[in-house]
């Protein structure tokens, strides 16, 4: 692996590349993409390919990464522009791309706005709210954890978001009118350390959830989309939002083993299934 930076304007991005570029088989680059996961959460996926170029990066302001554009919101539209010129960087688009959570929105954003960049683009699980019969109440929801943050810190804020992800279908009265969970039972820590900079449980992000997905660019671009679902997702926030992403797109959600974080061994803590994850993957990318 070697590790590289690309200097932009407003930002400097730091990638990593596992493989040699160009590609000696010739297989296009896969690259994956994450939001706000940096680039440490695709290792267990990136050993289930050994034979591939794979590059990962941490997002602006992330990881790594440093920004330098005054601003601390993250938006698809800033980073479909990052990630379109981290391809140009490499010289070998198209590419395969593989894209989750946040990264997904990403991803879908990049094929809308530069549809030669990406051959495949197998979009995880994007959170994408406004995709939801419930929208109103799902934004609600996730107003409700943020809320917990901002009044309580880290312990209440991921609290909340655990609830609010694990809650099965649509959000109800019932939902709403449950007292708010405990941090501990959770095992996040109660005690508040006076950060409200988390990307996930601030408002920095939130231009990821309220992203309107252009339909319309979608279906023109000579991309293949592929809407990837967790079989262990099905009813959940994600879950929904990838079944119903994937209709607006005249598709059914291809279902893939595990979870939200099914591709990762435990980085970040609850572990996936990286093999079978990375077997379907495979699969889906003809290789």
């Amino acid at each position: 692996m070697t590790t590289h930076t690309l200097a932009l304007p407003d930002a400097d991005l730091a990638y990593d590349v596992l493989g040699p570029l160009p590609p000696a088989d010739g297989r296009p680059v896969l690259l994956m993409i994450g939001q706000p996961m940096d680039a440490t959460g695709f290792r267990a996926l990136t050993a289930q390919f050994p034979d591939r170029t794979c590059v990962t990066y941490d997002p602006r302001g992330i990881g790594r990464s440093t920004r330098r554009d005054g601003r601390v919101d993250n938006r698809p539209e800033t980073q479909a522009a990052d990630v379109h010129a981290l391809i140009g960087a490499l010289g070998a688009g198209p590419v395969d791309l593989f894209g989750s959570s946040g990264g997904a929105i990403t991803g879908l954003e990049l094929v809308a706005t530069h549809p030669d960049d990406v051959r495949i683009l197998v979009a995880h699980e994007p959170p994408l709210i406004t995709t939801l019969p419930d929208a109103a109440a799902a934004a609600r929801a996730e107003a409700g954890w943020r809320e917990a943050y901002q009044a309580k810190g880290f312990g209440a804020g991921m609290a909340g978001f655990i609830a609010g992800t694990s809650w099965q279908g649509e959000f109800t009265d019932e939902f709403f009118a449950q007292p708010a969970p405990d941090p501990a039972a959770f095992g996040m820590p109660t005690e508040d350390d006076g950060n409200r900079d988390d990307p996930l449980l601030s408002d920095r992000s939130a231009a990821f959830t309220a992203h309107r997905l252009p339909v319309d660019a979608l279906l023109a671009a000579p991309t293949r989309v592929v809407l990837a679902v967790g079989e262990e997702s099905a009813g959940l926030l994600t879950g929904r939002t990838t079944v119903a992403t994937a209709a607006l797109l005249g598709q059914e959600a291809t279902v893939f083993p595990s979870h939200h974080g099914g591709f990762m061994g435990g980085e970040f803590g609850y572990p996936g299934q990286p093999e079978a994850f990375g077997r379907t993957l495979r699969e889906v990318l003809g290789g």
